[in-house]
C-alpha cells in the first residue's frame, strides 16, 4: 500500500539546469517526518544522479530537537546524497539556526550541504559556487 495520501508531506519535483529542485510543503516536527522526506528526496537523487539538489522548506512546524540532528545525519549516510550538492532553504527565519546546525553536522559527516535563507542566493551557489 502507497502511504503518500498518508504521510504529512508532499514533495513536488523539478529539474532544472544546476539539478533538482524538491519543494517540500506539510507539517514537520519529529525525526521520523524529517527522516521521510529526505529519504523520499534520496531516492529522487538515485533514480536521477543531479549534480545539485536545492531543498526549499515550506513546511509547518519545527525541525527535530538538536539532540536529534545528528541521529538525522547518520542516518541518511549510504543514501546517496553524499555525491549531490546540497542547497537548503529554510523558508522560516526563527528556524535558521537550528538548520545550520544540521548544515555543520552533515558537512562533518560526509555531504556537502548548505543552507540558505532565500532561494536565489542558493541557486547561485548551485550553479557558481566554490566546489
Amino acid at each position: 500500500m502507497d502511504d503518500r495520501a498518508t504521510r504529512p508531506f508532499h514533495i513536488a519535483f523539478g529539474t532544472t539546469d544546476y539539478g533538482l529542485r524538491a519543494w517540500v510543503t506539510g507539517t514537520n516536527g519529529t525525526l521520523e517526518t524529517t527522516l521521510a522526506y529526505w529519504r523520499a528526496i534520496a531516492e529522487e537523487v538515485r533514480r536521477l544522479s543531479p549534480s545539485g539538489l536545492l531543498v526549499v522548506d515550506d513546511m509547518d512546524g519545527l525541525p527535530p530537537p538538536p539532540e536529534q540532528l545528528l541521529q538525522f545525519v547518520q542516518a541518511m549516510r549510504g543514501q546517496g546524497m553524499e555525491a549531490v550538492r546540497i542547497a537548503y532553504v529554510e523558508k522560516h527565519a526563527e528556524q535558521i539556526p537550528d538548520v545550520e546546525f544540521a548544515g555543520l553536522l552533515a558537512n562533518e559527516n560526509g555531504f556537502d550541504a548548505r543552507v540558505f535563507p532565500d532561494e536565489d542566493a542558493a541557486v547561485r551557489w548551485l550553479r557558481y559556487g566554490e566546489r
